[in-house]
C-alpha cells in the first residue's frame, strides 16, 4: 500500500476483541456476545449490522490472535508513514444488551438480503442514537482503542444506515442521530473527525433527498467529516450533491463486490473522474480512494487507480496501456499491445451504468423454472417465432414474464477471442512470465464462462422444444466446460480453492477450531445461512470465485443436478419440478459446506498449453 501511495487506510483487524472488553464494562459476559459477533468469513457484515452470530460463535483463541494481529498492522502502517483509520461505534448491539438496559431505544432491524427471513441470523439489534446509553458506550470503545493501541489517529469510521434506514426520514431527527454519533467519538477523542460511507446516499436514494442529506453531513462541525464517495467511477455522488454540500469527500472507486474473478471495468472513468472532481467549480474532493469488497483480480485497473492520486491531468489511455503492458511483461510484444488495446474498448469500457457482480451461470447459477409461464403475454405468432430458432436462439426473458437473471455481457465477445488468440500468439516469447499466465489464464477463464452462458440457454431452448437429445447435448457439454476450466485454472496459484481453505484452517489452535474456519471458508464463496427450499438467503453465490476445485467440486454437481432434472421432467411430459431441484442442491450444498476435503494449494499443468488446445477445441 505504501508504495502505491497509500495513506489512510483502514484498520478494523481484531476490534471484536475491543468490543469484548467495552461490553463487559456494561454487564455483558461472553456468552452474551456468542449469537453477536459474527464468524471468520462473516466479520465485515456482522460490523455493518448485516447479520449476527452467523459463522460464530468466536472462539477466545481468535479473539486474543486477532488483537496481537492489529497491534502489529498498527505498528507497521505508522512506520510507513500511514493514519490508520479505527472503527467507531455505529449502535450495533448484542441482544442481551436489551435485558440489562431494558428501557434503552433499541430496535430489531428487518430481514436483510432473505427471502422469508431466517431470523436467527439476519435480525440485527440497532441502539438508537438519541439514546444516552450510545453515548456512553462509543465513548467507551474509542477510550478503550486509546488504551490498547496509544493516540494513533484521529480518523474514525461510523456508518449508522449501511442498508439500514432510519427510523423517520425527519431532517431533524437525523441531525440530531449524526451529532449525537459524532459526540460519542469526541468524548473519546476531543479531536476525532469522523470517515462515512456515501454509499447510503447510492444504495437507498429514494430516502436520502436534498434535505436528509443536508441534515446528516451538516450534522457536525465543519472539517470534522470526510465523506467516501464510494461508488464514484459509476454513481458519482459528489456532481448532485452539490459537492456533499460543502463536506469534504474521498473519490473512490468500489469496482469490485464479492470478491468475484470476473474481467471488467471503466478504465476511462478511473482516468478521467478524479480528475474531473479536483478541477470542478467549489471543489470539495480532498482525496482518491479505492474502496473494493475483494482485490487480487483485474490489476491493470488498480495499477491506474492507484496512480491517479499522483496525476493532475487526464491520463492518455492508449499510451498508458503500451507503458503498462511493457511494464508487466518486462519487454515490449507488439501482440500484447494489440491486445490490450481490444480489451480496453471491450472488456474495460463497460459504459452501460451497471456495476458488474459476476453472474455467470457456472458460479451463480440460476435457480429458475425454465416451464413456460401459462399467463405468458407472448402472443401466438412470437411464440411459433421463437421456436423456429436454431440452437443459437436466445430467450427474451422479459417477453416471457421470466425474472432469469441475465449475465451482463457489455462487449464483444468476437473481438475478446481475437484479444485471446493475440495472447496465445505471443506466449512463445512470454512463457516463462508469471504476469502474462496469470492474464492468459484469466482471459481464457473469461471467454469460455461467456461460451458456457450460451451453451446454458441452448438447453432452455431444448427443453422448449421438448428436445431431449438436444438438451442432453447442451447439458454434457455445460459439463465439459466446467471441466475444462477447472484445469485451465489449476494451472496458476492465483485461481485455487486450496489456498483459501488451507489459509483459514492455519489460523485454528484446535481441530473444532480447524473445522469452524473451514466452514466459514467454504460457505463465504457458495451459499449463505443454512437454507431450506422456503427459507433462501438472496446472497447464495453472492462471492463466488472461478477456483480451480471449487468448480469441478461444487459447481459442477450442482450443474449436473439441475441438468438431471431438467431431462427428468421432459421425458415425463412434466414441468420442471422446481422444488425438488432446490431440494436436492441445497441439500449438497450445506453437505459440502461441511465437507474436508483436500484440494490442491500448488499449480499443475502448463497454462499456455492447456489454453491453446481450449481455444482450438471450442473456437477453431
Amino acid at each position: 500500500m505504501a508504495l502505491q501511495g497509500i495513506n489512510l487506510p483502514l484498520a478494523f483487524t481484531g476490534q471484536e476483541s475491543i468490543w469484548q472488553k467495552v461490553f463487559k464494562g456494561f454487564n455483558l459476559s461472553n456468552s452474551d456476545l456468542s449469537d453477536f459477533f459474527g464468524g471468520p468469513a462473516f466479520l465485515a457484515w456482522a460490523r455493518m449490522a448485516n447479520l449476527h452470530g452467523w459463522g460464530g460463535p468466536l472462539p477466545q483463541s481468535w479473539l486474543d490472535q486477532q488483537l496481537v494481529l492489529q497491534k502489529v498492522i498498527l505498528s507497521r502502517m505508522i512506520e510507513l508513514g500511514m493514519t490508520p483509520v479505527l472503527p467507531s461505534f455505529s449502535g450495533n448491539v448484542p441482544a442481551a444488551l436489551k435485558k440489562i438496559f431494558p428501557s434503552a431505544n433499541i430496535t430489531r432491524l428487518g430481514d436483510w438480503n432473505t427471502v422469508n427471513g431466517d431470523r436467527r441470523w439476519c435480525c440485527t439489534f440497532l441502539l438508537d442514537a438519541s439514546d444516552p446509553l450510545f453515548v456512553q458506550i462509543g465513548e467507551a470503545f474509542i477510550k478503550q482503542q486509546i488504551k490498547e493501541y496509544g493516540d494513533i489517529t484521529e480518523i474514525y469510521s461510523c456508518d449508522t444506515f449501511n442498508e439500514n434506514l432510519p427510523p423517520t426520514n425527519d431532517p431533524k431527527y437525523i441531525s440530531q442521530l449524526g451529532a449525537a454519533v459524532y459526540k460519542a467519538m469526541s468524548k473519546g477523542n476531543k479531536d476525532a473527525v469522523w470517515l462515512m460511507q456515501g454509499w447510503l446516499f447510492s444504495s437507498d436514494s429514494a430516502f436520502w433527498h436534498p434535505a436528509q442529506m443536508r441534515a446528516l453531513l451538516h450534522s457536525v462541525p465543519f472539517g470534522k467529516m470526510i465523506v467516501l464517495d464510494l461508488f464514484a467511477e459509476v454513481k458519482p455522488i459528489w456532481k448532485k450533491s452539490s459537492q456533499f454540500y460543502g463536506t469534504p469527500y474521498i473519490w473512490c472507486m468500489l469496482h469490485n463486490f464479492g470478491g468475484n474473478i470476473e474481467m471488467y471495468g471503466i478504465l476511462d472513468a478511473v482516468s478521467t473522474g478524479p480528475v474531473d472532481a479536483r478541477i470542478s467549480q467549489n471543489s470539495t474532493m480532498v482525496g482518491v480512494g479505492m474502496c473494493m469488497e475483494g482485490i487480487e483480480q483485474n490489476p491493470v485497473v488498480y495499477e491506474l487507480m492507484s496512480e491517479m492520486a499522483f496525476r493532475s491531468e487526464r491520463v492518455q489511455l492508449k499510451e498508458w496501456l503500451k507503458s503498462y503492458s511493457r511494464r508487466r511483461y518486462g519487454k515490449e510484444i507488439h501482440q500484447m499491445e494489440a491486445a490490450w488495446e481490444i480489451l480496453y474498448r471491450t472488456i474495460y469500457n463497460c459504459t452501460d451504468g451497471i456495476a458488474d457482480h459476476n453472474k455467470d451461470y457456472i458460479v451463480e447459477f440460476p435457480d429458475w423454472d425454465p416451464s413456460w409461464d401459462s399467463g405468458s403475454n407472448m402472443s401466438k405468432r412470437n411464440t411459433q417465432h421463437h421456436l423456429r430458432q436454431e440452437t443459437t436462439f436466445r430467450f427474451s426473458f422479459a417477453e416471457t414474464n421470466s425474472v432469469l437473471p441475465q449475465p451482463h455481457l457489455w462487449y464483444s465477445t468476437e473481438e475478446v477471442i481475437h484479444a485471446l488468440q493475440l495472447f496465445i500468439d505471443a506466449g512463445s516469447s512470454l512463457a516463462g512470465s508469471l504476469t502474462y499466465r496469470y492474464d492468459l489464464v484469466d482471459l481464457t477463464r473469461q471467454v469460455l464462462s461467456k461460451l458456457a452462458n450460451q451453451v446454458y440457454l441452448d438447453s432452455l431452448t431444448a427443453f422448449k422444444h421438448k428436445n431431449a437429445k438436444a438438451l442432453s447435448s447442451a447439458s454434457e457439454k455445460f459439463a465439459e466446460l466446467i471441466m475444462d476450466i477447472d484445469m485451465l485454472l489449476a494451472s496458476d496459484d492465483n485461481f485455487l480453492l486450496g489456498t483459501w481453505l488451507e489459509s483459514a484452517k492455519k489460523l485454528a489452535t484446535t481441530p473444532s477450531e480447524m473445522r469452524q474456519y473451514e466452514w466459514n471458508a467454504r460457505t463465504q464463496v457458495t451459499m449463505w445461512y443454512d437454507n431450506t427450499k422456503n427459507n433462501q438467503s438472496k446472497l447464495h453465490d453472492y462471492a463466488n470465485k472461478f477456483w480451480s476445485g471449487l468448480l469441478e467440486g461444487y459447481y459442477l454437481p450442482r450443474a449436473s443436478t439441475y441438468f438431471r432434472c431438467l431431462l427428468k421432467s421432459l421425458n415425463a411430459n412434466q414441468n420442471f419440478k422446481l422444488e425438488e431441484w432446490r431440494t436436492e442442491w441445497i441439500s449438497y450444498s450445506n453437505k459440502w459446506q461441511s465437507g474436508a476435503e483436500l484440494y490442491p494449494v500448488k499449480a499443475q499443468g502448463h497454462a499456455l498449453t492447456i489454453s491453446k488446445a481450449l481455444f482450438k477445441k471450442y473456437f477453431n
